[in-house]
C-alpha cells in the first residue's frame, strides 16, 4: 500500500492554501494561452520549474535529517533561481501554509523548529522538505509528490479559467507521465544547493510580473 503521508501530500485538498495558486496558468491565459495549449504547458513546466522545486524540496528533506538542521543554503539557492519577486512572494505565502501544517503535526520536531529561523519566510519547497521529514517520506516519494502537485495545480486551475470536460484534466496528467518520471529523476540527481538547476521559464517570469499588477485575478500567480 502507498505511504498514506504521500497520498496526503498529493491531495489537492491539503489545507495549505495551494488552491490560491495556479502554477502560472492564470497569467498564461491572460497572455493568450488556450485550453488546447495546456498539455504543452504541463510538459514545459515538468522540464523547468517542477524540476527546480522538486530538487529543492528533496535537498531540504535531506537537510532535515542532519544535526543541526540548516535550510539556509537551499533557501538561498532557490531564491536566487526565482528572480521574479511575485513568484518568491507566492512561494513564501504557500510555504507559510505548509509550515503551519508541519507545526500542527510535530511542533517540536527539529525539522520544523529550524524553519522558524529562516529569513525571509521559508519558500514552499523548503517547507515541504520539513513536512516530508515529519511525515517520514523518502526523497523519491517527496519528489513525486511535488511534481504531481505541479500537474494537478494547473489542471485544477484550468477548470476555473478555461472550463471544459473535467475528464480532459485526467488525460493530461496521465499523458504527461514520461515527463513526470524524467522530472523526478532529474530532481533526485541534484546533490547540493549549488547544483540546483535554474529552470524558471522566462515567459513565466514575465507573466508573473504582469499578473502582480492586475487588480482582478483569481490566483496569486
Amino acid at each position: 500500500m502507498a505511504n498514506p503521508a504521500l497520498l496526503l501530500l498529493g491531495d489537492g485538498r491539503l489545507p495549505v492554501g495551494a488552491y490560491t495558486y495556479s502554477a502560472g496558468l492564470e497569467p498564461a491565459v491572460a497572455a493568450g494561452l488556450t485550453r488546447d495549449d495546456i498539455p504543452a504547458l504541463l510538459r514545459a513546466r515538468l522540464h523547468t520549474a517542477a524540476v527546480t522545486e522538486a530538487a529543492a524540496a528533496v535537498l531540504a528533506l535531506r537537510a532535515a535529517g542532519r544535526d543541526p538542521v540548516d535550510y539556509c543554503p537551499v533557501q538561498h539557492a532557490l531564491a536566487a533561481r526565482t528572480p521574479a519577486a511575485p513568484l518568491r512572494e507566492a512561494s513564501a505565502t504557500l510555504g507559510r501554509g505548509v509550515h503551519r501544517l508541519a507545526r500542527r503535526l510535530a511542533p517540536d520536531h527539529p525539522a520544523v523548529t529550524a524553519l522558524a529561523g529562516l529569513r525571509p519566510r521559508p519558500l514552499r519547497p523548503v517547507a515541504l522538505g520539513a513536512l516530508g521529514a515529519v511525515m517520514k517520506v523518502t526523497p523519491e516519494e517527496l519528489a513525486h509528490a511535488v511534481v504531481h502537485d505541479e500537474l494537478q495545480t494547473i489542471a485544477s486551475a484550468a477548470l476555473k479559467l478555461l472550463p471544459g470536460d473535467p475528464l480532459d484534466t485526467v488525460a493530461w496528467i496521465l499523458d504527461a507521465e514520461p515527463h513526470t518520471t524524467a522530472a523526478v529523476a532529474e530532481a533526485l540527481a541534484v546533490r547540493t544547493p549549488a547544483g540546483l538547476p535554474a529552470r524558471t521559464p522566462p515567459l513565466t517570469e514575465q507573466w508573473a510580473l504582469e499578473h502582480a499588477r492586475r487588480e482582478r485575478r483569481l490566483f496569486l500567480a
